[in-house]
């Protein structure tokens, strides 16, 4: 297995970095978009200020994605527990003026090379998709409202 690593485009958020911050490292936050979530593919989801818990279809076995470390206004990181291969990933944060936010996710994974040829456009699709996605969540609405 070799080390994977797929960093998203930069996305512009309208929002200042500390707004953006306090929204996205409180996972509990992820419950105002859960009817957004297959239903079909994710079971048994639970989620709390600090995990996400879930069966996803195919894999059998309910995983864990856990913020394992937090700068104020810069970086949150997250690590997996109970899939098939190592990874972790953050989220990048930087504002560049009042209003502007910028964000970029990487994703590390230990990937074997002939799984990598085969859903390493996937990942690097799904990770400039989930950049493009916290693009748009309308954040100084949402932490005017930070008790869900």
């Amino acid at each position: 297995m070799s080390l994977s690593k797929y960093e998203s485009k930069v996305c512009a958020i309208n929002a200042d970095v500390h707004t953006v911050y306090s929204v996205l490292s409180d996972l509990q936050n992820l419950n105002r978009v859960r009817d957004l979530i297959p239903q079909d593919k994710v079971k048994e989801l639970e989620i709390s200020s600090d995990a996400v818990r879930m069966k996803v279809d195919g894999l059998g076995q309910k995983i864990c994605i856990r913020i394992v470390d937090r700068k104020e206004d810069d970086t949150i990181k997250f690590g997996a527990e109970n899939i098939p291969a190592d990874m972790n990933f953050w989220i990048q944060l930087k504002q560049v003026a009042p209003r502007d936010t910028r964000v970029k996710l990487t994703l590390h994974a230990e990937i074997p090379m002939m799984f990598r040829m085969m859903i390493g456009s996937k990942l690097q699709k799904g990770i400039d998709d989930a950049a493009q996605m916290l693009s748009q969540f309308p954040y100084e609405q949402w932490s005017q409202y930070n008790n869900i």
